[in-house]
């Protein structure tokens, strides 16, 4: 069975029975994909791992606990072999091959009526990798054909999703590998992009030639006037039929306007729908090296913003009940008024020694930490000459961090 020619087929197991023998680390990584496709699944094994037993536990699988019998193969649409005992397996396939059911064999190939495929999904197509049980190229194949579909390398434009509406995709921190593969196949799909500055830069330079690509930065100034136009843009080319995209940096709801830009879509009928971006109050203290919760440390984090200052007449910021907290704070768009952020909390409760970081362009090439105490923060920044964007973080999770800084 040096080379063997496969069938390929796709499998419909949807409510049909499905029975895996053995209830190992072979069967762990098996018995999800079926549940996926709505299979019945049963598991007969005297033992089962932690991580199929929860599957047991949440109604998604059934266990009989007690070794096979060749009886459990009647009804069974497919089989797999998955225990550690070679002798069993092998009364598994001839019980599976006398009631002509295919059987998968975990231990030895050359002895099964069914191999099992390297297996990934995109888009709505199921790709699925034979070679000749050779399950890392298999893997290695898959994947290559799986970031094609994704990247759009592979599928013509015209085969992709083009009805018109909107997309609001969050781009993430600004690492475009940081980048999810929903919001990397919506532009895939996108006949207009409308980015902003702090969306991922080198996806803008693989947009097709074909794509229009409007620079949220170019729009006339001003918070109010330059969203209200973004609105209009994303609006207008939807009701022309085409499918835009409206590409931001970070979360599209974590202070990103994003809603606003939702419900202009729906006042104007406009289908609107929202692929989520790491958050980037999270997600950059994380590459950073930074928790913002830990254990016996902080059991609680609050993300606020800072583009108004303590005291502002508009802002809605209780700095004062911050400042009494002990958990992480996280502060975005902060850099300008951070000093007199410090001070309020300081004046709230917080120690004048609370350690303080601040990320400056967090994942991206010039990535920098600046560390300081809420007494400090002020001179730090100046010190070092700290430009937005960056991240700052407040609390005992930049000691645990940092501890050799802060000791």
């Amino acid at each position: 069975m040096d080379d063997v020619a496969t069938y390929p087929a796709g499998l419909i197991l949807t409510g049909r029975r499905v029975l895996v023998v053995g209830g190992g680390h072979v069967a762990q990584r098996r018995v999800p994909q079926l549940i996926a496709v709505g299979a019945d699944v049963h598991v007969v094994s005297p033992e089962v791992t932690p991580a199929i037993e929860g599957m047991v536990g949440s109604g998604e699988v059934s266990w009989h606990r007690r070794g096979f019998e060749e009886a459990d193969v009647d009804g069974a649409w497919y089989v797999i072999a998955a225990t550690d005992d070679r002798a069993v397996n092998e009364r598994v396939s001839v019980a599976a091959e006398e009631r002509r059911v295919f059987c998968v064999r975990s231990d030895d190939g050359t002895r099964a009526t069914a191999w099992t495929p390297a297996v990934g999904r995109h888009a709505g197509v199921t790709v699925a990798v034979l070679g000749q049980r050779e399950p890392q190229r298999s893997a290695r194949v898959r994947d290559e054909i799986l970031e094609g579909l994704r990247e759009g390398t592979i599928v013509a434009r015209h085969q992709r999703d083009r009805s018109p509406g909107v997309v609001l995709v969050g781009g993430g921190p600004g690492d475009p590998e940081l980048m999810t593969i929903a919001g990397r196949k919506a532009l895939v799909e996108a006949d207009v992009v409308v980015a902003d500055r702090l969306a991922p830069r080198e996806l803008l330079g693989e947009l097709p030639p074909d794509v229009e690509l409007i620079d949220v930065a170019k729009l006339p100034r001003g918070r109010s006037a330059q969203q209200e136009e973004i609105n209009r843009i994303i609006v207008a080319r939807a009701l022309e039929g085409k499918r835009v995209v409206r590409f931001k940096g970070g979360d599209n709801f974590v202070f990103g306007r994003g809603y606003e830009e939702v419900l202009a879509c729906r006042e104007a009928g406009v289908p609107v729908t929202v692929v989520p971006g790491l958050t980037s109050p999270v997600a950059v203290p994380a590459v950073a090296g930074i928790p913002v919760t830990h254990r016996g440390v902080a059991h609680e984090f609050t993300v606020v913003s800072g583009h108004l200052p303590p005291g502002h007449p508009e802002s809605q910021v209780n700095w004062a009940a911050l400042g009494s907290l002990s958990g992480t704070v996280v502060l975005m768009m902060a850099v300008e008024n951070a000093p007199a952020i410090a001070a309020a909390l300081v004046a709230g409760g917080r120690p004048p020694q609370t350690p303080v970081a601040v990320v400056c362009d967090g994942t991206m090439p010039g990535e920098r930490t600046v560390l300081a105490t809420l007494e400090t923060l002020a001179s730090r920044l100046a010190e070092e000459a700290v430009r937005p964007p960056a991240i700052i973080v407040v609390g005992e999770v930049v000691r645990v961090a940092h501890p050799a800084h802060f000791s």
